[in-house]
This record gives C-alpha cells, structure tokens and sequence, in this order.
C-alpha cells in the first residue's frame, strides 16, 4: 500500500533558530525556506521544519517517550567524532556516545533549539539478535 515516508515535519518555534541548527550546526541540505514551512533534502525523505506554538512545558521525564510525540534517529560512520563536533557548537546533550551491545550501536542523544530528541547512532556490529537468529 505505502512505499515508504515522504517527510517528517517537526513544529517549531523558532524558524531561524531551527533552520540554523539543522542546517548549520546538522549540515543538512536546504531545500528551501519560507516563514512559516521550511524543507531539507535528506535522501528520499524530506525533513519539514513547520512554525508552531511553543510547545508546553512537560511532566515526563526526560529521554521518555509519549504517545503522540516523536523523536529523530540519524546515522554517522563516527559517533564520538560527531558528538566532540557539535559539543563544540554548543549543542545540548542528553546523553553522552554509549554502547549498545543488544542494538550493535554506538548512541549519543541532542536536542534541537525547541528540547526535540535527536539520537544519533554508529553501527558497531549486527544486533545480538540478529546474530542469534543466523545461528
């Protein structure tokens, strides 16, 4: 039925404070930018910024997920490279680069200028499940 995402938008509110961050300090590619709608070009999805109402502060601890929300998974070749990268640029983080030896990755978490969870991970290995079920 589906082929796959066409975008992921994400509710801003700041639109010059978010463009900057994805697209300077994250170097994603600018499809274009208005006031209100802005689009990068990552591959065959498309990231959507979308100025919104600030978001409410919330209850949940941090690093947890609600129903109705979302988070961003990036992939790098270099995880602690990455992280020292946007240290440098200021950028927040709520966890620092951590194994993940059931997942086969290397995790760090960030957060955009409006508190938005963005993990980036680096492939160590083939998740220990994966290998248990080639066996």
């Amino acid at each position: 039925m589906f082929k796959q995402i066409d975008y992921v938008m994400i509710g801003v509110s700041n639109m010059d404070q978010s463009v900057e961050f994805y697209k300077d300090i994250l170097g994603m590619p600018l499809k274009y930018k208005t006031n209100d709608w802005t689009e990068f070009q990552t591959g065959a999805t498309t990231l959507a910024l979308h100025l919104s109402k600030p978001r409410i502060a919330s209850t949940t601890a941090q690093g947890e997920l609600v129903a109705g929300t979302t988070s961003i998974g990036l992939n790098v070749n270099d995880v602690e490279k990455t992280y020292q990268e946007l240290k440098s640029k200021n950028v927040r983080f709520v966890m620092e680069p951590k194994m993940r030896e059931q997942e086969g990755i290397k995790l760090a978490v960030c957060l955009d200028p409006d508190g938005l969870e963005i993990s980036i991970s680096e492939t160590v290995k083939p998740p220990l499940e994966a290998e248990a079920h080639a066996s």
